[in-house]
C-alpha cells in the first residue's frame, strides 16, 4: 500500500499544530516584559495580554466547524496559517496593550480553528490502523512548537534589549507563512467530498493516492454512515439524543485535560519556577527542561496510542497526574527546594504527554460520526479552550507576587489539580469506551444510541 501521500499531506496539517504550540508558549517570555512595559493590573494582565488569544482560541473552536463543513478543510487550514502570520507581525508591532491584545485575539482564532480542522482531516484520510498514530502528530507538532518557543525566548532573551518580546512573537511569522505555502501542495479530505459535494470521482482518486485498497467498498461505507445519520428524509441535529454520549465524552477529555493545570503550568512556568527558588535566567532555561521532556514522552505516546489504546494511555496519564501534582503541592509546601519539584513538574509534563496529550484530539475527532464530525470537534475544542481562557484568566489572581492569593506559596493550587485528576481516573475506568483499530463508520454505530 502506498502511504507516501497519506504521511506528507498527514504531516503538512499537523504543522499547524505547531504554531499553536509555539503560540501558546511563547507568551511565557514576554510575560514579565509586557507587564512592567505597560505596567498593567493582575486582572487586566491576566484578560487582556496572557487570556486574550485564548478567547480567541475559544471563538475559533465554537465556530471553526461551520467554515470546515461549508467550504471545505483544506481553504480552512489555508485560512488558518494566514491568521497565524498576521497575528505574529500585529503583536510584534504593537505600541500599546489594546492593540497588542487585538492581534493576540487574532492568532487565537487561527488556533481555536486549528484545533478543530486539522484533526477532522487527518482522521477523515488516515486508516483505522493509522489513525491513532497520524492523528497524534498534531499532538506531537503542539509539544515540538512548544520546545521551540521556550528555545526562542531563551536566546532571544537579551537580542533586542527591552524589545526582546517583540522578536520572541514576531519570529512565528517564518513558520506561519512556511505552512500556508505547504498546505497548498495537499488534498482535500474525500470523506468532505463525499457528505458535502457528492463528488464520488474526485474523492476516489484521492483514496487511491493515500492508498486506499478497496475504494468502492470505503465509499460504500461513508454512504452508509450518512444515510444512518439521516431520519426520514432528515438529518438529525447535533443535541440530539442519540449523540448524548459522545457528547459527554467530549466534554469531559477537554474539561479534564484543562484542570490538570497543563496550561497554568506551560503559561506560567518561568513564575512558577522563580516561586520555586530559581532566578529569572534559569526559570527560562529549565523552562526548555519542560518542553523537552513534553517532546520526549510525546513520541512514547506516539508509539503506544495504537498498541496499547487511548483508553489504557489515560489510565496511565492519570497516575502520573496525581502522584507528580501532589507531590508539586508538598514541594513547595514543605519548601522541599527546586529539584525536587522540577522533578516532579517534568514527571507531571510526562504523564501529561502519554496520557491525554496524546489522546485528546484523536479521541475528540474519531468519535463524532461523518455528518456531525466538523460540529462535534467544534464542540470538544471550544470546551477545551473554554476552561484553558478562564484558568489563564483567573491565574494572575492567584499568582501575582504583589497581589496574588497565593502569592507566597501556590501549593493549593497543585493540590486542587491532583484532585481533579483523582476524578478524571474515576471517569476514564468508568466511562471510557477503547476506540483504537476500529473503522470511523463502525465506531459511530458503536457510540450511537
Amino acid at each position: 500500500m502506498n502511504k507516501s501521500k497519506l504521511v506528507r499531506w498527514s504531516i503538512v496539517v499537523a504543522l499547524a499544530g505547531f504554531i499553536f504550540g509555539f503560540d501558546t508558549v511563547v507568551i511565557s517570555g514576554a510575560n514579565q516584559p509586557i507587564k512592567e512595559l505597560w505596567h498593567t493590573t493582575p486582572l487586566f494582565h491576566g484578560f487582556f495580554i496572557m487570556s486574550m488569544a485564548l478567547w480567541g482560541t475559544v471563538l475559533g473552536a465554537i465556530f471553526g466547524g461551520i467554515p470546515t463543513e461549508l467550504f471545505g478543510r483544506k481553504k480552512v487550514l489555508l485560512w488558518v496559517g494566514i491568521l497565524f502570520a498576521i497575528s505574529a507581525i500585529g503583536s510584534a508591532f504593537a505600541t500599546d496593550p489594546y492593540m497588542f491584545s487585538f492581534f493576540r485575539f487574532i492568532g487565537g482564532v487561527g488556533i481555536g480553528v486549528s484545533s478543530v480542522v486539522a484533526p477532522i482531516y487527518i482522521s477523515e484520510i488516515s486508516t483505522p490502523v493509522t489513525r491513532g498514530r497520524l492523528g497524534a502528530l498534531y499532538q506531537f507538532n503542539i509539544v515540538f512548537g512548544i520546545l521551540i518557543a521556550f528555545l526562542s525566548n531563551y536566546f532571544l532573551q537579551g537580542v533586542g534589549g527591552a524589545n526582546d518580546w517583540r522578536w520572541m512573537l514576531g519570529v512565528l511569522a517564518v513558520p506561519a507563512t512556511l505552512y500556508t505555502i505547504l498546505v497548498f501542495g495537499i488534498s482535500e479530505s474525500p470523506r468532505w467530498l463525499i457528505t458535502k459535494k457528492n463528488d464520488l470521482a474526485a474523492a476516489k482518486d484521492i483514496m487511491l493516492q493515500i492508498g486506499v485498497t478497496d475504494v468502492n467498498a470505503e465509499t460504500a461505507a461513508i454512504l452508509q454512515s450518512n444515510q444512518h445519520e439521516t431520519t426520514d428524509g432528515k438529518a438529525v441535529t447535533f443535541f440530539n439524543g442519540k449523540h448524548k454520549k459522545i457528547i459527554y465524552l467530549a466534554f469531559m477529555i477537554a474539561f479534564f485535560n484543562q484542570v490538570s493545570g497543563i496550561n497554568f503550568i506551560l503559561y506560567y512556568a518561568p513564575e512558577i519556577l522563580e516561586k520555586a527558588g530559581l532566578a529569572a535566567k534559569e526559570s527560562l532555561f529549565n523552562s526548555i527542561a519542560i518542553g523537552g521532556t513534553n517532546l520526549i514522552f510525546t513520541f512514547v505516546g506516539l508509539y503506544l496510542i495504537d498498541r496499547l489504546g487511548r483508553k489504557t494511555l489515560l489510565i496511565i496519564g492519570s497516575f502520573g497526574y496525581i502522584l507528580s501534582l501532589s507531590m508539586v503541592s508538598w514541594a513547595f509546601y514543605a519548601h522541599t527546594g527546586p529539584v525536587f519539584l522540577m522533578s516532579f513538574l517534568l514527571l507531571f509534563i510526562a504523564a501529561h504527554a502519554v496520557g491525554q496529550g496524546a489522546v485528546i484530539w484523536v479521541f475528540i475527532s474519531e468519535i463524532f460520526p461523518n455528518k456531525i464530525r466538523s460540529a462535534g470537534q467544534s464542540f470538544g475544542a471550544s470546551i477545551h479552550w473554554v476552561f484553558a481562557a478562564i484558568i489563564t484568566l483567573i491565574t494572575p489572581i492567584f499568582l501575582d507576587k504583589d497581589n496574588g492569593i497565593f502569592k507566597d506559596n501556590p501549593w493549593p493550587i497543585f493540590g486542587f489539580f491532583a484532585f481533579m485528576m483523582v476524578l478524571q481516573l474515576v471517569w476514564v475506568l468508568t466511562s471510557v469506551p477503547e476506540t483504537k483499530g476500529v473503522s470511523l463508520e463502525e465506531l459511530e454505530k458503536k457510540l450511537s444510541l
